[in-house]
């Protein structure tokens, strides 16, 4: 019988879960107001695969600011997942494209640091195994742009620091970004409204009128959207009308898409002989965005050649994707 491995993709507000059958779980986990239950909250999750024998794990939560340094952050991680672990071997992805264990990760913390870019990116190569490829995958805090070159990640920098510098990682999702971080023109400089609310206002994100984790704590619906995003503009919904702020939120949609696009291009084209780029391989939480920023940078190479990771893992797996892309990568070499 094959061993059955789970992926965990540790992140500061969401933990996911994956087993290369596209068995998949994500739960909201807002770590840097809670690191202490973080194993318990592993845990819990982690009982929901009973007959899982390992652990497969990529993170991007050692940044939360309730860790003094990035390693501190890795070493609390591999702390938490250890205690959540009952015993499974547990294997960390590191961005030399190779498997750690927990010891080996402390000890290499840099390298597993906000990895889980790379374990998506060298899973997703398998769609584009011939010249140039792109991964775009955008999150709901963040967006990562990869060159592939023959299926394999060919980036610049491996850190954080690094990647900002070259636009390979972008600090700006589909959920979480605030609005004044994207359009800085004559509005109020402050967290009235996030992106989110400009994707439920379009119909773009679904209304989830029991999520509170907006911008004001009241519910994310049509109605309340309409309403922060007012605020950003010094009104409210008695000084503006609806298509006023409609308005608004178009154009904040379109400054997003417009700034991702001119990153994808750099960072494609400036890659030292990047290959004839024949395929753009589009995720996420976003995954609704990254098809326009694709056609919009790449409008007369990629038209016809756009991979969705949603149809092809369909939605669950799709959702936590880096969580499936470890918990494959451990499978096949443990085959």
């Amino acid at each position: 019988m094959a061993t059955s491995i789970l992926g965990l993709d540790i992140g500061g507000a969401n933990l996911k879960a994956a087993t290369a059958d596209k068995r998949a779980v994500s739960v909201p986990f807002p770590l840097w107001k809670q690191p202490d239950k973080l194993p318990t909250a592993l845990a819990e999750l982690v009982a929901k695969f009973p007959g899982v024998e390992e652990l497969a794990v990529t993170m991007t939560g050692e940044l939360c600011d309730c860790f003094e340094t990035k390693r501190d952050g890795v070493h609390a991680i591999i702390a938490a997942v250890r205690r959540a672990s009952g015993g499974r071997p547990i294997n960390v992805w590191s961005t030399d494209g190779a498997f750690l264990n927990s010891e080996e990760a402390k000890q290499n913390h840099m390298k597993v640091a906000a990895a889980n870019w790379h374990a998506l990116a060298t899973f997703a190569g398998r769609f584009a195994p011939d010249y140039g490829g792109l991964l775009l995958d955008i999150g709901s805090t963040t967006t990562d742009i990869i060159p592939l070159n023959h299926g394999v990640p060919s980036t610049y920098g491996t850190t954080d620091w690094d990647r900002l510098q070259m636009r390979e990682l972008v600090y700006a999702g589909v959920r979480r970004t605030p609005i004044c971080a994207i359009w800085t023109d004559r509005v109020c400089a402050e967290l009235f409204a996030t992106t989110q609310d400009v994707y439920t206002i379009l119909g773009l994100l679904p209304e989830a009128p029991d999520d509170r984790d907006t911008a004001d704590n009241r519910p994310l619906t049509v109605e309340y959207s309409l309403a922060r995003l007012a605020r950003m503009l010094g009104g409210d919904r008695e000084v503006l009308s609806d298509d006023q702020i409609i308005h608004f939120a178009t154009r904040i949609h379109s400054r997003l898409k417009q700034q991702l696009a001119e990153s994808a291009r750099a960072v494609y084209y400036d890659t030292p002989s990047a290959p004839e780029l024949r395929t753009v391989i589009v995720s996420g939480a976003g995954e609704f965005l990254a098809r326009p920023v694709a056609t919009t940078a790449f409008p007369e190479t990629i038209a016809d050649r756009i991979v969705s990771l949603n149809d092809q893992l369909g939605p669950d797996a799709s959702a936590c994707a880096p969580a499936y892309a470890v918990a494959v990568l451990a499978t096949e070499h443990r085959r």
